[in-house]
């Protein structure tokens, strides 16, 4: 690189320019293959990196989340003697020291003032002020590196401790301060520290220490109390910032004068603030909002990864610490007008913040104690056969994203992986598990709430992305005792609907209106309908109170929530779409709403998001093996992944029908999902499969085990991953978005967006608006009619069956006909629009798998309209090997939408009509058999056509 590039490649990065405004970046994060892989080196020269804090936990996190310390924990395992604790203590000093020794160079060119590495005195002792001194002296002596600092937190017993240790010259990271009160509590403690170790004759220089004021967690707290308080709405976001720049005024005035400047002369340096927990919380807020606001000389910002890296990517730095000193003033006295009291929830912080590293210490610490008894089992174990060439291509995809760092890309969200459109604004999923722990009160909140309003019931109103993820939770839990019931409903077909409301007992049920964008026409229309029953059961007063809204912020279903005086509004990330929305409001609020243990579940779930990271060797990512395997095997056709899920996860494949079909399956490429295919002996099946068995050790099929096995053998590509326990499904959300982002990428396509179901739905509001003026639906005529059924198509497809089928018409000709066209590589799709009942899927259960055993192609069966935000996107946008029958009916009866001329009824046969004219307007092959209204009937003639064909 060339002087003149490299001038403008520093220029280009904002966390540089910090340095020229007198702040200092700092890491808040460690583990061992940050240092080993040479990346805290390259952060070093390439962001002016000066400095690494660490807590309790994140070495819990880095421990046990990741396979970085399996050989340490092994060498120790073999050691006699070494409890937990000792164990912990030798793998952290390691990693402190060799972090220390490579910021040694940043130590000794700022003199003294930046290069430091901060470990943390065990949170147990953070009320005991002797141990805390005790315990730092011991740590400073095996650490032995003058570059490092001892965290201490400033509680009233830490402040004392504070003040030895500079007396003995060591240095002390101040952590968990929150007060301005508490603050200059601690600088008298640094003052009078320095003072004695003058007056002993020693010199000040090397002796360094910052005081960690805690900021964002400020305005979670505060923020609860200012949603009481509409006059103050305004203050949201802005209490933590104004604490800030106010004690940052303070520390001007604290380092200066006579007594400052007696110590300044013998060479000490000022205790800089430091500001820490800056990654954002709010969704709302500017991903960079507590680095852009809180600039200013002689101070530091650690930072968490992500953060620094949406900061490297588009921070705007400024001088900002000095400006508006009189609106952070008049925001604190505004809260002391209106009764809040900065005190009490700073108080409260402290509090909580030294629970939060006991808990995260005490996991480590039983993390520890199990890996050193037995094989390590944090996360879910995934197992991959495959043949050789396929097994080389896999390889040389993952060496490629090695090479060129593209799961480092990945987490800085950067378009270029994927198509260069607008990638890196749909990737909020990455952080999302981290921040649901944050705020886990909002959770564990309305699961009380709920629990204790003896509520019986709680009705998901939604689709897709906002209803599958629940009806995973929903099917895998099961109904937990002491806690409602919860239900789903993604299906405008009247008689669905009528039975779920049937099962429900109206005055003691809760509703959940789910839609991501406000704007999709079901969950809008279950509302109006439920929202009428509920305000004639228990009144018009009291109905808002039975619903509540999962949302994105400024949505339409926003609106009608704040209108009609909903319970609660729970907000969705806009940077998340709804396919990968599982680990977010959208999956979580319902499931804790039904009693799982929100802590527990995603806990689990964030040891995935570890072992994923761009720390972690691409050969050991669990998630980005997977995608690499997904993708590299699509575009060699292996793009049938079939999915085998043991009874007690039968639903997850549902789930990951929709993550795949319509992430991957577009501009005429993509993986179709094939789900609920019972399994058959190897020869029924193509060279076009993968296939993904996920086994719950816990309850897993033996049967499914020897059909696997045979699979295998017979050399089909088989990936297994084995689920200890339902609480670890969470691990599976986030390891098959990881690989359905790094798939989408090797495939080539953009994995974010969804082009073709867009589609479907114009014409759906067409035919809807169409009704709303007229009363009617445009008439259709079959191109044949017998048996009691109908067939449609468009011109194109009915000429080809007709040149198929000649002079000899009936059903099972035209179906011989159609299904004469499935080929190898291609497959057959059953498109329900029915109620979605046991008896009906058993019907066409039959069917899909008549077809697969006869033709030897993957069959895919989903119901309508639910399907259409799933698979849909992937039927017209992906590959064009499908063969589409649709199955409609005469509904025997309908319900009527509050405000609407249209009925359920219509709003399903215009969603079936606009799924049709889309595939046929893709060039897909698809025929429509309507059915009357004996469905059962009608599918027993349907069978016997299809038997009569495949003959």
């Amino acid at each position: 690189m060339t002087p003149v590039e490299t001038s403008v490649k520093e220029k280009l990065n904002p966390l540089k320019a910090l340095t020229e405004f007198g702040q200092s970046i700092w890491l808040d994060y460690i583990r061992r293959s940050l240092i080993t892989s040479g990346e805290l080196r390259n952060m070093i020269r390439e962001d002016d990196l000066r400095g690494i804090t660490s807590n309790p936990a994140i070495f819990e996190k880095a421990i046990a989340g990741s396979t970085d310390y399996v050989e340490a924990l092994k060498e120790a395992e073999q050691k006699t003697g070494q409890d937990a604790m000792a164990i912990y203590e030798e793998l952290a000093i390691r990693d402190i020291q060799d972090a220390a020794d490579a910021l040694k160079p940043v130590y000794e060119k700022t003199q003294y003032r930046d290069g430091y590495v901060s470990l943390e005195v065990s949170p147990y002792l953070a009320r005991e002020t002797q141990a805390s001194i005790e315990e730092a002296r011991r740590l400073w002596k095996t650490l032995g590196r003058a570059n490092v600092m001892i965290k201490i937190p400033a509680t009233k017993e830490g402040i004392p401790a504070i003040r030895q240790l500079i007396s003995e010259g060591i240095n002390v990271n101040v952590t968990l301060l929150f007060s301005q009160e508490v603050y200059e509590e601690v600088v008298e403690a640094y003052l009078s520290g320095l003072e004695k170790l003058a007056g002993q004759g020693n010199g000040l220089a090397r002796v360094a220490s910052v005081a960690s004021f805690f900021v964002s967690r400020i305005d979670t707290a505060m923020n609860e109390l200012l949603s009481v308080v509409p006059s103050l709405q305004d203050l949201s976001g802005k209490v933590a910032i104004a604490n800030a720049k106010l004690a940052y005024a303070r520390y001007s005035k604290l380092f200066s004068g006579p007594r400052w400047q007696a110590l300044a002369k013998q060479g000490a340096q000022t205790q800089r603030l430091l500001w820490a927990s800056t990654g954002t919380k709010n969704p709302n807020y500017r991903d960079v909002l507590y680095i852009e606001e809180l600039i200013g000389p002689d101070t530091v910002n650690t930072i968490p990864p992500a953060t620094l890296e949406a900061f490297r990517d588009h921070g705007k730095p400024r001088v900002s610490l000095n400006e508006n000193l009189g609106a952070a003033q008049e925001t604190l006295r505004k809260l002391d007008e209106f009764g809040i009291s900065l005190k009490d929830v700073t108080d409260r912080l402290l509090v909580d913040g030294l629970r939060l590293f006991v808990d995260a210490f005490d996991k480590l610490l039983n993390a520890i104690d199990k890996t050193c008894k037995a094989p390590r089992g944090a996360l879910n174990r995934q197992r991959v056969v495959l043949p050789k060439d396929l097994g080389e291509a896999v390889k040389s995809a993952l060496e490629d994203w090695r090479l060129k760092g593209k799961v480092r890309r990945l987490w800085r969200s950067d378009s270029s992986l994927w198509t260069g459109s607008d990638e890196r604004k749909w990737l909020g999923w990455l952080g999302v598990t981290e921040d649901q722990l944050a705020h886990l009160q909002n959770l564990t909140g309305i699961a009380d709430e709920v629990r204790k309003s003896g509520f019986s019931n709680v009705v998901l109103l939604g689709m897709g992305g906002s209803s599958l993820a629940p009806e995973v939770m929903k099917l895998t839990f099961g109904k937990v005792s002491g806690f409602p019931e919860l239900h789903i409903l993604d299906s405008t077909d009247p008689a669905q609907i009528q039975r779920l409301e049937k099962e429900l007992d109206i005055a003691n049920a809760l509703f959940i209106v789910s839609s991501k964008s406000g704007s999709t026409l079901e969950p809008n229309i279950f509302q109006q309908y439920f929202f009428k029953r509920v305000q004639e059961v228990v009144g018009a007063e009291k109905a808002g109170s039975r619903f509540i809204a999962i949302t994105d912020p400024g949505s339409k279903m926003q609106e009608v929530a704040e209108k009609n005086g909903f319970r609660r509004i729970f907000f969705g990330w806009s940077s998340i779409g709804g396919r990968y929305s599982a680990l977010s409001n959208f999956g979580m609020v319902p499931a804790a709403m039904m009693g799982v243990d929100i802590a527990r579940f995603l806990d689990r779930a964030e040891e995935m998001v570890h072992a994923c990271s761009s720390c972690v060797p691409v050969e050991e990512n669990p998630g980005v093996v997977l995608g690499a395997l997904l993708g590299v095997l699509a575009n060699r056709k292996r793009d049938k992944v079939t999915l085998v899920t043991s009874p007690g996860l039968r639903d997850l494949g549902a789930w990951l029908e929709q993550l795949l079909a319509e992430s991957t399956g577009k501009d005429g490429k993509g993986i179709i999902p094939v789900d609920r295919e019972s399994l058959g002996p190897p020869e029924v099946y193509g060279n076009d499969r993968l296939f993904a068995y996920i086994r719950l050790e816990s309850g897993s099929d033996p049967s499914q085990d020897k059909a696997v096995d045979a699979l295998e053998g017979a050399g089909h590509p088989v990936v297994r991953i084995s689920v200890s326990d339902p609480y670890d499904l969470g691990q599976e959300f986030f390891r098959w978005e990881i690989a359905t982002a790094v798939a989408g990428s090797i495939i080539g396509i953009n994995a974010f967006n969804q082009p073709d179901v867009e589609a479907s739905k114009v014409v759906t509001r067409e035919l809807t608006a169409a009704y709303e003026k007229s009363g009617s639906l445009p008439l259709e005529s079959p191109f044949w009619e017998g048996s009691g059924v109908k067939l449609f198509s468009d011109d194109k497809n009915i000429k080809v069956l007709d040149g198929v089928v000649g002079s000899q018409r009936s059903l099972a000709s035209y179906l011989k006909a159609h299904l004469h066209g499935l080929a190898a590589g291609d497959y057959f799709a059953l498109l329900a629009y029915l109620e979605m009942n046991e008896t009906h899927e058993r019907s066409l259960q039959l069917m899909r798998h008549l077809v697969r055993d006869r033709k030897h192609v993957a069959t895919c069966l989903g119901f309508g309209p639910r399907f259409l935000h799933s698979t849909g996107q992937a039927y017209k946008g992906g590959p064009n090997t499908g063969v589409f029958l649709q199955v409609t009916c005469d509904d025997a009866l309908d319900l009527a939408i509050p405000g609407q001329k249209y009925t359920f009824g219509v709003v399903k046969a215009a969603q079936a009509r606009g799924d049709f004219q889309v595939l046929a307007a893709r060039n897909r092959r698809a025929l429509r058999i309507h059915l009357p209204k004996d469905v059962e009937a009608g599918l027993a003639t349907l069978r016997s056509a299809i038997e009569q064909a495949l003959a």
